[in-house]
């Protein structure tokens, strides 16, 4: 790192350290003072028509010189990238969303946050058919050319990771810490493929730990990245009402997978449905809603007939054969394949979002002519 480049990240850093510094109020900044310059050198007369809290006024004053050199080691060591708001690799839908952060700190690839994005959050402790669900939601997205994103929680979130990177996709994990902070801890293998194929990113300097707070402030930036987003099982008090509500605020979609009335894990996605949230049925429902080509997904596809057959697992191969081209229930096809229900409900998804089988009203399904 050139002497350059220094002043500029520990200008950035000192940014990022500013208690409710926004991106609207570091682009007056910078419109006003070159390279962040007035950052090191305030001038509360150029300052005052930020509004900054007395907070920030006083961290800009006198920073902490060591807390911000040991910043800049931990991002060399560990060759992470400080974006800031006034940066051109900024996300311009998170630029221009409520509340934005002034700075973003990138583990992965920085070009992964332009990329078309839908953000996917549910509950913590999901039933065995929500993380199924939003496992291969996430894959038919990923596939279709959407960049999921999610903020690495148990459950839901981490489903909708694992599903984008299953079928070679992006993702993009919105930490509620620093990015040395991976949290839950066991997440720490899965973060790091995340940031092999997209990006790891936070608000948080390096250090800072999951606080309960983090979490809203973290929920800002998933809803404010994507175009839309989709709430796959979420009981009444859950987070992720917090994320639809604020990607209702920033003027994107929102979207809700309903479930059984006796399901207390999808009385928050009924809430926002009777909200005005869309009700998807199928995968493709939001795709048509985001007007999201699916050229990518089209071509990715198998052909029709013994050739796409033949891209079969064994096992969907003998769930294909043992339905009809008359609707049948799953219990006839516990029956007919000897499988488990939950095992039936997951691959009847797959074989459903790669056109093999069509769904009917009470639960039945039966194969596509030509299949």
């Amino acid at each position: 790192m050139n002497a350059a480049q220094h002043v500029e990240l520990r200008r950035l850093l000192l940014a990022a350290r500013t208690p409710g510094l926004n991106a609207a109020q570091l682009a007056r900044i910078a419109a006003d003072s070159a390279d962040l310059a007035l950052l090191e050198r305030p001038d509360m007369a150029t300052l005052a028509p930020l509004e900054l809290t007395t907070a920030a006024v006083q961290w800009l004053l006198a920073p902490d010189a060591a807390r911000l050199e040991a910043d800049l080691r931990w991002l060399d060591d560990n060759h992470c990238t400080v974006l800031g708001a006034n940066d051109a690799r900024y996300p311009e839908l998170l630029r221009c969303s409520p509340g934005a952060p002034a700075v973003l700190f990138v583990r992965g690839d920085t070009a992964a946050l332009a990329e078309p994005q839908l953000a996917m959050v549910g509950s913590r402790n999901p039933t065995a058919g929500g993380r199924a669900t939003a496992r291969e939601f996430a894959a038919y997205f990923a596939r279709a050319g959407l960049t999921i994103t999610s903020g690495l929680a148990l459950g839901i979130d981490a489903a909708c990771h694992e599903g984008a990177l299953s079928a070679q996709g992006l993702t993009i994990a919105v930490l509620g810490a620093g990015l040395n902070e991976i949290y839950p801890r066991e997440h720490k293998e899965l973060a790091d493929r995340i940031a092999a194929a997209g990006a790891v990113i936070s608000e948080f300097p390096p250090g800072v730990p999951p606080l309960r707070a983090h979490f809203p402030r973290r929920n800002r930036i998933i809803a404010g990245l994507a175009a839309g987003t989709l709430v796959v099982e979420a009981a009444r008090e859950s987070g992720s009402l917090i994320t639809a509500r604020l990607a209702g605020d920033a003027g994107r979609e929102v979207f809700a997978i309903p479930g059984s009335i006796h399901n207390p894990l999808v009385r928050g996605c009924h809430q926002l449905i009777r909200q005005g949230a869309k009700l998807v049925e199928c995968a493709d429902d939001i795709l048509t809603e985001l007007r999201i080509s699916l050229t990518d997904q089209l071509l990715a596809a198998p052909t029709k007939g013994s050739q796409k057959n033949s891209s079969l697992d064994k096992e969907y191969k003998i769930l294909l054969d043992a339905l009809a081209f008359e609707p049948v229930s799953v219990d006839s096809l516990i029956e007919r394949t000897g499988m488990n229900s939950e095992s039936i409900a997951s691959m009847l998804l797959i074989l459903e979002l790669d056109g093999h089988v069509a769904p009917h009203p009470g639960g039945r399904f039966s194969r596509m002519a030509g299949q």
